[in-house]
């Protein structure tokens, strides 16, 4: 007998049609349960949004104030049939697997998440389940991050060794920025770090959401001088604009699992690529499968074939859902 049969994937997003509830769906609706902040996931224009509360509070400082329903990590809540959980997907700053009890069966819709440790967010939360949700980002067994205290270091030498110039950071503005941030502070980097000026509203918001990020300055209006040998934070975009040009004599860094192919980072220009990422890479989705023991895997978005194959082979019935509207934003 089918599993599931009372959720049915659309390409705009997954939808529990008895309720009238979706899941991450990328047009406006009535009522949407929301995994976590990226505008991929998370967008403006819902009737009534379900979704932690910093996940809320990122919303609200991207699209305006939401009409919002908070649900904490643990917290479940009742919808007709329906007991809904949110728990911690590892991935940004509130981000959460949607956990669905209905029936007898347990289905959760994982979002995106990674299993490496982040100082700026809780960790992931394996749940056993009948049926799980997976992206496949990173879904090629060539995917393999490396540890991310390395990359740090490669960044923290570069700085390092040619104190006379800046190292320009591109990092995605919601939850690799930050991370980046906290992970060189957690090496003892303690330095003022200089922001671009898209930055600084969502870092103000992590500290504001608790996490400590040190001394944070707007790089805007600061000196050649002063930004000798520090660390400038700014949206991909900005490595080659007009904007970095005033800085001294920068090294360009891209933070981004998309860094291990030699061809993007030769394509942007950088100089420093530095492979960190906040989605899981192939060994840790294997695990994750492994680990929860599901009996069917649905895979929304990424290289959805490989990890397809993978399940298959190991009798884990698995299909590729064809979402649309899922982004690899600049991880």
């Amino acid at each position: 007998m089918a599993l599931a049969r009372w959720i049915t994937p659309h390409p705009s997003g997954i939808h529990l049609p008895a309720i009238d509830v979706w899941i991450d769906p990328s047009e406006p609706v009535a009522r949407a349960l929301v995994t976590h902040g990226h505008a991929d996931h998370a967008r403006g224009g819902h009737g009534a949004v379900w979704a932690t509360p910093e996940t809320l509070a990122i919303m609200a400082a991207r699209y305006g104030p939401q009409n919002g329903v908070p649900v904490a990590y643990g917290e479940s809540v009742r919808m007709g049939d329906y007991d809904i959980a949110f728990v911690p997907a590892g991935h940004v700053l509130g981000s959460a697997q949607i956990v669905l009890d209905h029936g007898g069966e347990r289905v959760v819709v994982s979002g995106d998440y990674k299993r490496r440790a982040d100082p700026t967010c809780a960790p992931f939360q394996p749940v056993p389940c009948d049926v799980f949700v997976t992206e496949a980002t990173f879904g090629l067994p060539v995917f393999r991050h490396p540890e991310t205290r390395d990359e740090i270091d490669k960044l923290l030498a570069a700085l390092r060794m040619e104190p006379e110039r800046c190292v320009l950071v591109g990092a995605y503005a919601l939850g690799k920025a930050q991370r980046v941030i906290a992970e060189a502070r957690a090496m003892g980097f303690d330095d003022p770090i200089y922001l671009h000026g898209a930055m600084q509203r969502l870092c103000d918001l992590y500290v504001e959401l608790g996490v400590d990020l040190g001394e944070l300055r707007p790089a805007t209006g600061a000196t050649k001088a002063e930004l000798q040998g520090r660390i400038i934070v700014a949206p991909p975009s900005a490595l080659g604009d007009r904007w970095s040009r005033r800085l001294p004599d920068p090294i360009t860094a891209m933070v981004s699992g998309w860094m291990r192919v030699r061809q993007r980072a030769r394509q942007r220009g950088v100089e420093l690529p530095l492979i960190l990422s906040d989605h899981a890479d192939w060994d840790e989705l294997t695990q994750t499968l492994t680990e929860i023991a599901p009996k069917e895997v649905w895979v929304t978005h990424g290289r959805e074939d490989a990890l397809v194959h993978w399940c298959m082979t190991r009798q884990i019935k698995a299909r590729a859902l064809d979402l649309i509207g899922f982004e690899d934003e600049d991880d």
